[in-house]
């Protein structure tokens, strides 16, 4: 698969941390939340021996500081730091690009506002709740949580969050059975969360996709989300969206992270929807 090189790219507001591996056309990662490029480690070795992986740490996670102070991040600012990446890693060849939660929205700005730079776009349970007939509803949870972040702390504000959308299920190990690297990956997840909470959770919650766009470009599109979460809100959007589309939904292992919880599995789909373009 190759060795992973490890480097810095200065942008607008920020500095990114990034990842390459393998080689080949390149597959952009773009995590969702308060996670990192780490969350996608155990998918990279497969995809790496036929692309060039890049994962990074989206802006004001982990290792990708902020230049100043933080800030409400903006959603077309976040599909600008995607766009930069591409260039300094594929220069101006279109690549394809996988987004989960969060990352599926920047990805969903990316292909809206550079479309002639995403080869296909899988786009994995995107939160863009305001696409939905009951949007008023879901928004006013996400505001919810946030008041309880502000209000009651990080730990709180978990709980009501995981609970409304269904990550409380997701099949991950006990933190005793974490591999040492896995265990201060977690750890910076959750220093990651007030950050998150207080200037991630309502800009891209709030995002509304334009959807004629989307549908302009909507043979690069696969929607995605996970077998085990259709029933969950992260998971609704993109069903919402692929029936504009005009396509179904492409079913991957595991709950809303299922990229960490099956990875040999996700990749391995993964790999057969990227060799269908």
């Amino acid at each position: 698969m190759g060795a992973k090189t490890v480097n810095k790219l200065a942008v607008p507001g920020a500095t990114l941390h990034y990842e390459v591996t393998g080689s080949g056309p390149v597959l952009l990662l773009i995590a969702g939340g308060g996670t990192d490029a780490g969350i996608f480690d155990g998918i990279v070795g497969r995809l790496a021996a036929d692309y060039t992986v890049v994962a990074y740490d989206p802006r004001g996670n982990s290792r990708s500081p902020y230049d100043g102070p933080a800030a409400d991040e903006r959603v077309d600012q976040s599909a600008d730091d995607a766009l930069a990446l591409l260039d300094a890693v594929g220069g101006h060849e279109p690549a394809y690009v996988l987004g989960s939660s969060s990352g599926a929205i920047t990805g969903l700005e990316l292909i809206t506002r550079y479309p002639d730079r995403v080869r296909m776009l899988v786009a994995h349970e995107p939160p863009c709740v305001e696409v939905l007939p009951d949007a008023a509803d879901h928004r006013a949870f996400f505001e919810q949580v946030y008041d309880t972040y502000r209000t009651d702390g990080v730990e709180a504000a978990d709980f009501l969050f995981m609970r409304g959308i269904g990550t409380d299920q997701d099949d991950m190990p006990a933190p005793e059975d974490l591999l040492p690297e896995v265990g201060e990956m977690f750890l910076r997840f959750q220093a990651n969360a007030a950050n998150f909470y207080e200037h991630k959770l309502l800009p891209f919650t709030r995002y509304q996709p334009d959807l004629d766009a989307l549908k302009a470009v909507a043979s690069r599109i696969v929607p995605a989300a996970g077998a085990e979460s259709l029933e969950y809100l992260p998971a609704r959007p993109i069903q919402h969206i692929a029936e504009g589309l005009g396509w179904p939904t492409v079913s991957f292992p595991g709950n809303h992270g299922g990229y960490a919880s099956h990875p040999e599995q996700f990749a391995t789909l993964l790999a057969r929807v990227l060799e269908s373009d």
